[in-house]
């Protein structure tokens, strides 16, 4: 259990790092790794661990001037 919430805050730390590197300011995120506590899909198969290796974002400020990339 101990290791994958740190493998988990790795993946989360290295999602924020990537953010980072646009420009965004790193201390803007929270990183939270949930172990195996909120799976989006709950069975035990390589499919669904795949599924649950994921980072998910919420924008709480600024929706109003988001540009999508490439626009």
């Amino acid at each position: 259990v101990e290791y994958n919430l740190a493998l988990g805050m790795r993946r989360a730390n290295a999602v924020r790092d990537y953010l980072a590197a646009f420009g965004i300011d790193a201390s803007r995120f929270e990183t939270v790794s949930m172990g195996e506590d909120m799976p989006l899909d709950p069975r035990s198969t390589e499919a669904a661990w795949a599924m649950n290796r994921r980072a998910e974002f919420t924008v709480t400020a600024g929706g109003d001037t988001l540009v999508m990339p490439g626009s």
